[in-house]
C-alpha cells in the first residue's frame, strides 16, 4: 500500500480505479469515445472499450505508484493476460453483436504520484 503525505493509505483497487479515470479523461481529449468500463464476463474483464473513427479499441490499463523498482506498468502486461484480453474481447464482440468492426488492442501506463495524481501516462497504440 502507498502511503500519501497526510498518512491515507491507498490500496490496489483505489490505484487502479485512479489509473482508468485518468485513461478515460485523456482518451477523451484526444476524440475516443468511450463506450463501456470495466465490462465483465466469465472469461475476465474489459478496463475500458473505446470507439476511435471506425475502430473498437479494448484498452488494457495498468497503473503503479511509486518507483520504477519493480518494472514499468506496461511490462505487467504478459501473455497470460494478452489471452484473457482477447477472449474476452472475443465475447464483448459476440454479445455487442459487432462481428465486422475493425479492432485494436492498446495499453495505457499510469504512473501516480502518493497522493493519487498522475505523474506520468503512456498510451502503447495497437500493443498487441
Amino acid at each position: 500500500m502507498s502511503v500519501s503525505s497526510a498518512g491515507e493509505h491507498y490500496s490496489r483497487k483505489q490505484k487502479g480505479a485512479a489509473g482508468e479515470t485518468a485513461a478515460v479523461q485523456y482518451l477523451s481529449a484526444w476524440g475516443y469515445r468511450v463506450v463501456d468500463r470495466n465490462w465483465r464476463c466469465r472469461s475476465g474483464e474489459l478496463d475500458i472499450v473505446a470507439e476511435y473513427g471506425d475502430a473498437l479499441i479494448f484498452i488494457e490499463v495498468r497503473s503503479r505508484g511509486g518507483s520504477n523498482l519493480q518494472g514499468t506498468p506496461e511490462e505487467s502486461v504478459d501473455q497470460r493476460k494478452i489471452h484473457q484480453v482477447r477472449s474476452t474481447a472475443q465475447v464483448y464482440l459476440h454479445m455487442k453483436g459487432q462481428y465486422e468492426r475493425q479492432i485494436s488492442f492498446d495499453v495505457i501506463s499510469v504512473m501516480l504520484n502518493d497522493d493519487m495524481s498522475v505523474a506520468s501516462l503512456s498510451h502503447i497504440r495497437e500493443a498487441f
